[in-house]
């Protein structure tokens, strides 16, 4: 099955490739990118290759999808979003992304985000139908709960001490978007 690449009026998105490992590892290894992700800041290329090759072999597998996002006017990549897990018997998807911290306040995350979700909920979408897509974030995270409340997203909830990092239990939000309500926007 061929990767679905997809344009926005700004962005590229598409697959992560080994010519991608120096860009994906600057992102990853800004503290103030994974400040509430459950890793620590990368310390070497090799761990951004990895993780393009975890990306992809969740594709191959069925089990998820992520895509680059790249500026169209040059094709830099600026950080990446898809969806972490794919359930098919449940019709369900856990969402994420991540941007250059360069790249923040531009909007480029929701343009690519809802450019993702047209195409999960869409008839012609190449992984498994999709009625809802999850966002978890972090307590704290103001612009990625802005990010998924601009696209729609219902907050539904926390989730006390849900997730477990960097030592410590941590309190997630839960965000919910349902097909009726993304085709209203």
């Amino acid at each position: 099955m061929n990767f679905p690449d997809l344009q926005t009026e700004r962005l590229i998105l598409n697959q992560l490739n080994e010519q991608d490992t120096s860009a994906l590892f600057a992102i990853f290894s800004d503290k103030k990118v994974i400040q509430y992700y459950d890793i620590d800041a990368y310390q070497t290329e090799s761990q951004a290759q990895q993780l393009i090759e975890f990306f992809n072999k969740r594709y191959l597998e069925n089990l998820g999808i992520r895509w680059a996002i790249r500026l169209k006017e040059n094709g830099q990549l600026i950080g990446t979003c898809g969806f972490n897990s794919l359930n098919e018997k449940m019709k369900h998807a856990g969402i994420g992304y991540e941007l250059a911290a360069n790249q923040w306040g531009y909007g480029y995350a929701s343009e690519a985000i809802s450019k993702i979700i047209e195409l999960a909920f869409s008839s012609v979408s190449p992984f498994c139908e999709l009625y809802r897509i999850q966002g978890d974030t972090m307590i704290g995270n103001e612009a990625s709960e802005a990010v998924l409340k601009k696209l729609g997203f219902k907050e539904e909830g926390v989730r006390r001490s849900s997730g477990f990092w960097k030592g410590e239990f941590h309190d997630l939000k839960c965000f919910g978007l349902i097909k009726p309500e993304f085709k209203a926007l």
